[in-house]
């Protein structure tokens, strides 16, 4: 039983961290990653984020104008299964709420976000947990291979909305290749996250509500990387108490426009990240509590807005 509770509360940190913005086309889901010794696992949490200014094109931080008050607000839904003994499904959903001052205007909006849906592998066949290392193959990390398909089902600027702060996705499909390497030496989690990720190319003829001259669109491929080191604390319960901090980068590169360049379109972000997670042992819940903080200074990001995230979460494991 505690064995499976601490698998259920590391696995709810190796997750894809949403990367949203009701400016930028904000609304992707997380990527759920389900524990070794669990079946199926049902997922929820809330996000709030704040913007607090923004990088320009030439990395530099520029404060918002006065007045202006940028939130957006996401449940996300999400679902994993075991499909067989290594491999693992998943969907995720968000639906999202905008709320923004800006230049003296009010909007408020709200929609279904971008839906993620997640296939993974586990290239092992039992946890690489440890109490001790005695060997320096104990050193190996658990390795678990993912694909993961983005799908546009939230509003984007390509539809009937008046500006980018109405958008709750990007209007995109996008493939991601995964690469999650963790270990735990208990009380110790370490983990790395890598991924790399492509847009379809669509066409476009509407632009926030407005009718243009058709082209071809597309984005500019998408890199993640997140590392994270996070400490086991045992309570007397049997329940368990885990910390993480994390760092993450995440880079989109220009898109195209007609097969030509389009150079506003790409971006950067650096981000860091604490997490409190508490794990129940008896009834495989595992509540959490995250801040994702983009630091406000020169060199940081690159055509992006600076935010802060705070997520409540709550999932049940089922064996």
């Amino acid at each position: 039983m505690l064995c499976a509770a601490l698998l259920t509360g590391a696995a709810c940190f190796f997750t894809q961290q949403a990367y949203a913005g009701s400016c930028c086309g904000g609304g992707g889901a997380t990527t759920l990653v389900l524990p070794k010794f669990s079946q199926g696992m049902v997922d929820v949490s809330f996000d709030f984020e704040k913007y607090n200014g923004f990088w320009n094109q030439d990395g530099k931080y520029t404060h918002d104008e006065p007045g202006t008050d940028l939130r957006q607000y996401r449940l996300n839904l999400g679902y994993a299964r075991r499909l067989a003994r290594n491999w693992q499904a998943s969907i995720s959903v968000p639906y999202v709420w905008n709320e923004n001052k800006y230049s003296g205007l009010t909007s408020r909006t709200e929609g279904v976000g971008d839906t993620t849906l997640s296939l993974w592998y586990e290239t092992f066949d039992r946890p690489k947990s440890l109490l001790n290392i005695l060997d320096w193959r104990d050193l190996a990390p658990a390795v678990t291979l993912g694909a993961s398909l983005t799908v546009p089902t939230g509003i984007s600027p390509f539809d009937n909305v008046k500006s980018s702060f109405d958008v709750t996705g990007r209007g995109f499909y996008r493939l991601d290749g995964n690469v999650l390497l963790d270990k735990t030496v208990y009380p110790w989690i370490t983990s790395l996250l890598l991924s790399y990720g492509t847009y379809l190319e669509r066409p476009v003829n509407t632009e926030y509500g407005n009718s243009v001259e058709p082209y071809r669109k597309k984005l500019g491929d998408r890199t993640l990387g997140t590392v994270a080191l996070g400490y086991i604390s045992f309570l007397e319960s049997r329940n368990i108490l885990t910390y993480l901090v994390s760092y993450s980068y995440l880079n989109e590169a220009e898109g195209t426009r007609n097969g030509g360049p389009e150079p506003t379109t790409g971006f950067r972000k650096d981000s860091i990240a604490g997490t409190i997670s508490y794990a129940a042992a008896k009834t495989d819940m595992t509540y959490k509590f995250s801040w994702s903080h983009a630091i406000r200074e020169d060199g940081w990001g690159k055509n992006f807005p600076t935010t802060d995230i705070y997520t409540l979460g709550v999932s049940h494991a089922f064996r």
